[in-house]
């Protein structure tokens, strides 16, 4: 299995932590590091939990995300750097939203990270997380090299 220490540390940082459930910028309940409360979470609101809480809920969360990243990627050959890229896509926008990217999808089965990167760029995600799609943007059109 790859080792996705630095992957987990970014995203984390990106998420930010809160010990207790909130409304997200998108007035979705998010508790820890970003994770999105559902109803079968046993998480009660106006509760403040212990960090280990949030890490077992983040755990979870990222391995859903390497899942289904992979299914997402399938046969496309793509190198750990583009591998993050999706997987921090996925963790933040889940797997319905990731593959709405058509011509990112196109550019990485061609092998062309940069055009990946511009399409990364050309998106509504870009409007409502700027810094962090341009991070990630930047990652894969760094990736060739």
């Amino acid at each position: 299995m790859a080792d996705y220490t630095e992957l987990k540390t970014k995203i984390k940082k990106h998420e930010g932590y809160r010990d207790h459930i909130y409304l997200d910028s998108l007035s979705i309940r998010t508790f820890g590091y970003g994770h999105m409360v559902l109803d079968t979470d046993d998480l009660t609101e106006g509760v403040n939990y212990p960090i280990e809480v949030a890490e077992e809920y983040f755990e979870k969360d990222f391995s859903i995300a390497v899942s289904d990243a992979e299914k997402l990627i399938g046969d496309i050959k793509l190198n750990h750097v583009q591998k993050c890229c999706i997987i921090q896509m996925v963790y933040q926008l889940g797997l319905p939203r990731t593959s709405k990217f058509k011509k990112m999808w196109k550019a990485l089965e061609e092998g062309d990270a940069l055009t990946a990167s511009a399409e990364i760029l050309d998106s509504r995600w870009h409007t409502q997380t700027p810094g962090r799609c341009e991070e990630v943007a930047e990652e894969m059109a760094g990736s060739t090299l």
